[in-house]
Parts: structure tokens; C-alpha cells; sequence
């Protein structure tokens, strides 16, 4: 895992300190240093690259000691490849190793760089196809902002590439700006539009975390409740186990959203609600699931609002690198309240495009779908969703 991590943290800023990764301190930074502090690059250097021979044999050499299956070995030895390449290419300037595609050959710096980064992916498991790793800059910079980006670099490495869901929360770590927007027809026929429905900025701070920023809605109404902000909420998603595709395709995570009661009275809560949730979701090659499991705790006014349990349950397929359809079954069930012992539950089809690149490592994507009431009871029905993605960095 080492190796992955540093190859994809050279593949984003060449410059980049690649010793915490290897668990290397050397006072300078060049090849030879780096290849003579650590011994499974030396040997690889050394004794496999320079001498061609079976991979299974080279894995054995490096490893003599493990008797897992060869597979294993070989992915391993991928990943240090790829690293040896990515050093070669970023201490001493040399072309990196370019796949055999069809078309025109293209050695531009340009060219060479997004080979580079196509091999740390491949290394790592990370199918390109199913999310757009960021693009390397051009010109790296040190500090606190190229560190930060390097950081979600790895963690969008570390996990599944999927599309978000328009209900349900991503079973993925985020970084992007999102605004949604809705119209819904209310239980007495009229309509309410929703823009923004909680959505806003989000952001991983660390390999593990994603905190998102939310803006407070604005709701109008065709009936005579008065058009008003709804409540301000908060975002903390938590990755605790996650493997990107070729490695399981897994992620495993806790969920914590908080509204707190800012929006006038006709649009807010009234109290502050919380909600943890466990995620999680599983790929198979073009295909993925994605659940969250949770509830709603209002800190008070439980007599009123009730206590829920949530379930969401999405089904995505992928087209073509960039068309995504899928299906979300959003379920609640109250447990206290006006409401309890009832349920309701919605279909959601749906379908995203993108992500595409706009400039840098600014994209966009775009989705749209519809809320349909499946169950006798529900607060609402025809929720028409629409949503547009800003991903970064």
C-alpha cells in the first residue's frame, strides 16, 4: 500500500516528499538516495528490471519469503513499478514508460505525464474509466494548498469511483461544490420549489474525512404558507474501510448530518435534528450498490416531528465513461410522533452525466430525476429533481 500511495502522490506533484509514505529521511532528495534507503525498489532496480524474467519469479525474488497467492505478489509488484517509473520520470527528467495505445505516438511532456499517471492508477486499482482522477498540474507548488490536494488525490484513489445519487448520500469521500434544486406536489395538490435542498460545498480535509458546508434553502409555495430560507445544515462523512476497483471495489463509512432550526417558521424544522447513518457500497465492474442506514433524532420536539428510521437503497450502472442511470428506493419509517407507525417509500429513477472537464481540475456533472410515491401514505409526491456538480481537486 506504501507504493501505491507514493506513486500517486508523485503522479499529482512530481516535487512531492514521498518519505513519510516509504518511511524514508534523507537529507536530499535524489534516485540514488531514495533507491539505496529502501531495499525492495533497489532489488526491483537492480536485479528484476535489468534482467528480464518471468513476473512470478520477479514477485518471488522481492517477497521470498510470502507464500500468498501469486496474484497478490504480482499486484504488488505492479505498484512498485509504477512507483520506479514515476521517480525515474520525477528526479531525472527521463520520458515515462508509455503504454501501447493505437493512434499517433505523442512524446510530449504532456503525453508522457498522463501515461504516467495511467500506470499509478492501473498500480493501484483505480479504473479511470469509472472517475476522473485530477490532472496533474503543471507547475506544483509547495505549501499548504499542494499538500491538501495531494491528500484527496489519495483518498479518491483509495475508494470506488462512482456517481453520486440524487437522494441518497454518496457512498464515496467528495470534494465539490453541489446545488440542487426541486419542485414537489404537496399532499393538498399545489406545488413547492426547493432550490438549493440542502446541498452546497464539500470538502476532504484529510484521507478519511469529508465535511460538507450546506446553504440554506429557499422554498416558495404555490398554496398560502408564506415562501422563506429553510435550516442550515452540516455534513461529516467518516471512510473507514474502502478499496478501489481491482482491489474489491468496497467502501465502508459513518454518516452525520445536523440541521439546526435558521429558517423562518413556515420553512424550518422548528428544532435541531440529527442524523447518523452507516454507509455502504459494493462494485462489479460497471454495476455498483449504494445503502445508508440511519435515522433522524430530533434533539427536541420529538412528540412532534417524530423519530424515524431511513433507509436508502440505489442501483447505478455506467455508459460510456460518463452516462450514469440509476434507481434509489428512499424509505422512512416513523417510530414516535404525529406520524407513527407509518411508512412511506419512493422510487427514485434518475440519471447523471458526467463528470467533464470544464478547466484544471474543475469538472461538471449533471443529473436529473423523479421522486414517485409508491406507498398510500407520504408527505409529498412527483419530487422532479434536478442537480449540478462542480468536482475539484
Amino acid at each position: 500500500m506504501q507504493y501505491i500511495e507514493a506513486a500517486e502522490l508523485l503522479r499529482v506533484d512530481s516535487q512531492g516528499d514521498i518519505g513519510s509514505q516509504l518511511g524514508i529521511h534523507v537529507s536530499h532528495r535524489s534516485l540514488g538516495s531514495l533507491l539505496g534507503h529502501d531495499e525492495n525498489l533497489y532489488i526491483l532496480r537492480k536485479d528484476v528490471l535489468t534482467k528480464p524474467k518471468l513476473l512470478r519469479d520477479a514477485a518471488k525474488e522481492l517477497w521470498p519469503t510470502e507464500t500468498h497467492a501469486e496474484g497478490r505478489l504480482a499486484a504488488r509488484a505492479v505498484a512498485m513499478v509504477a512507483l520506479l517509473v514515476a521517480l525515474l520520470s520525477a528526479l531525472t527528467g527521463a520520458p515515462g514508460l508509455c503504454a501501447q495505445t493505437e493512434g499517433p505516438e505523442d512524446s510530449s511532456p504532456a503525453a508522457n505525464s498522463a501515461e504516467i499517471s495511467h500506470v499509478a492508477d492501473s498500480a493501484s486499482g483505480v479504473d479511470e474509466s469509472l472517475g476522473e482522477p485530477p490532472a496533474a498540474d503543471p507547475a506544483p507548488s509547495d505549501g499548504w494548498l499542494s499538500s491538501w490536494l495531494r491528500r484527496v488525490a489519495v483518498a479518491r484513489a483509495l475508494q470506488p469511483h462512482t456517481a453520486a445519487p440524487l437522494v441518497t448520500t454518496h457512498n464515496a469521500l467528495v470534494q465539490q461544490f453541489r446545488y440542487d434544486g426541486y419542485v414537489q406536489q404537496d399532499p393538498n395538490g399545489t406545488w413547492t420549489t426547493n432550490a438549493g435542498t440542502g446541498r452546497g460545498v464539500e470538502i476532504i480535509p484529510t484521507t478519511r474525512l469529508e465535511v460538507a458546508f450546506a446553504m440554506p434553502p429557499y422554498l416558495t409555495h404555490q398554496s398560502s404558507v408564506p415562501d422563506g430560507f429553510g435550516d442550515w445544515s452540516l455534513l461529516v462523512k467518516f471512510r473507514a474501510f474502502s478499496a478501489p476497483e481491482g482491489r474489491g471495489a468496497y467502501f465502508v463509512g459513518f454518516v452525520l448530518n445536523a440541521a439546526f432550526p435558521t429558517g423562518n417558521t413556515a420553512n424550518s424544522a422548528g428544532h435541531a435534528v440529527w442524523s447518523p447513518a452507516v454507509a455502504f457500497g459494493k462494485g462489479w465492474g460497471n454495476f455498483n450498490i449504494q445503502n445508508t442506514f440511519g435515522g433522524t433524532l430530533p434533539q427536541t420536539g420529538a412528540d412532534v416531528l417524530g423519530r424515524t428510521i431511513v433507509l436508502n437503497d440505489v442501483a447505478q450502472y455506467r455508459i460510456k465513461r460518463v452516462v450514469w442511470p440509476m434507481l434509489e428506493a428512499n424509505s422512512t419509517f416513523w417510530c414516535s410522533g404525529h406520524n407513527a407507525g407509518k411508512k412511506q417509500v419512493f422510487l427514485t429513477p434518475g440519471i447523471v452525466f458526467g463528470s467533464f472537464p470544464i478547466r484544471g481540475r474543475l469538472r461538471v456533472a449533471v443529473g436529473a430525476g423523479e421522486q414517485i410515491a409508491v406507498t398510500q401514505f407520504h408527505t409529498y409526491n412527483h419530487r422532479y429533481i434536478l442537480s449540478l456538480r462542480l468536482p475539484f481537486g
